[in-house]
């Protein structure tokens, strides 16, 4: 869905006085830097069916972010679908730090058969991906081992790195340039040479004006698919089915609550072929849940996550990024009720996924 639309939730939006009533805005911090950062914010909210998360990232616009409060109401509002699994493989995530910390951030994961490793990152060169790699492949020599570049490469960039890396062994590379035509021509290129790296789409899948389009451009191999900002389980669920490609559950940098989410998510899923992107909360010093969603022997169990009333407010934000925070839910509350109103019109069924 394009930025000048909107998702929406699957169970009629609650009135803003009552999503307001219950949002409590946190910041935790992180042990590694993560997409540049050291404090994670998001907004929790309470509601009859339990806790929803709402924390698209502060650069996201109201039409983008209105997808993530609509996945944030299903949670709380509405409660998941029934699972066909109770527990989920994961993989640990390798974010770009320097090949010699990687054997700490891979402890904090215990033992996992999969890892995602950041690659492309800003300001580094391809021999520090190159470095990296390797030390996840001496530390696991066993594990599936996949690589995400969120989109830092050009075509000939991603050409020449995934043939280095597929040296080490890769299992995917996830989002190696940031457009459907690239990603389309990088799987071209590897198959004319010979580098047996598949690739799978994430940025194109969840924030392009159509989630399907990778599919029929014949982009990628996978997708990586976020509850959050896919607009919630359900509207996730549909794009899977028609996408007919295999799928993998992966995070946005989640506190617990949001983990939940992608479980349900995970457990929903007719197949699951590769093990989830979903241990992610073993990179924050804290969680919200005095019981965190967090990887034991190399999966997590399909549970309840609920916010701890003292970690809450250990952890709540400054006034200053609250009212931020609070003021982002009432502009974004506005578009989600817009495209309810605009739905309504025309008579279209309650259930509204974008226009």
């Amino acid at each position: 869905m394009p930025e000048s639309t909107a998702a929406g939730p699957t169970t009629p939006l609650p009135d803003l006085e009552e999503l307001l009533a219950t949002a409590r805005v946190v910041s935790l911090p992180m042990r590694v830097k993560f997409r540049g950062i050291m404090e994670r914010e998001t907004l929790l909210l309470q509601g009859p069916a339990g806790w929803g998360e709402f924390c698209p990232f502060p650069e996201y616009g109201d039409a983008e972010a209105s997808r993530w409060l609509a996945a944030a109401v299903e949670a709380a509002w509405t409660g998941f679908p029934k699972p066909l699994r109770h527990s989920i493989p994961v993989n640990a995530t390798v974010p770009a730090v320097d090949a010699a910390r990687v054997p700490e951030v891979l402890a904090r994961f215990g033992r996992v058969d999969a890892v995602k490793v950041k690659v492309a990152e800003r300001g580094q060169e391809l021999s520090d991906d190159v470095a990296r790699v390797t030390a996840v492949r001496e530390a696991l020599p066993d594990a599936a081992v996949r690589v995400d570049a969120n989109g830092g490469w050009d075509v000939p960039q991603a050409v020449e790195a995934l043939g280095r890396l597929a040296a080490v062994g890769l299992e995917y590379a996830e989002q190696p340039v940031p457009d459907i035509a690239g990603l389309a021509e990088v799987r071209r290129r590897l198959a004319g040479n010979g580098t047996p790296v598949l690739i799978a789409a994430d940025e194109s899948v969840r924030k392009g004006d159509d989630p399907l389009k990778v599919a029929r451009a014949g982009a990628a191999d996978l997708i990586v698919v976020k509850v959050a900002p896919l607009g919630g389980v359900r509207r996730a669920l549909e794009i899977v089915a028609q996408a007919g490609l295999p799928a993998v559950v992966s995070s946005a940098l989640d506190t617990s609550v949001g983990i939940r989410a992608g479980l349900a998510l995970a457990a929903s899923l007719p197949e699951l072929p590769y093990a989830c992107g979903l241990g992610t909360v073993r990179l924050f010093a804290s969680d919200i849940t005095a019981d965190p969603l967090v990887p034991d022997d190399g999966a997590i169990a399909v549970r309840e996550a609920a916010a701890d009333a003292g970690l809450l407010e250990r952890y709540a934000a400054s006034a200053e990024r609250r009212d931020w925070w609070l003021e982002r839910l009432r502009r974004v509350h506005g578009v989600l009720a817009a495209a309810e109103a605009r739905l309504a019109d025309s008579g279209e069924a309650a259930e509204f996924t974008g226009t």
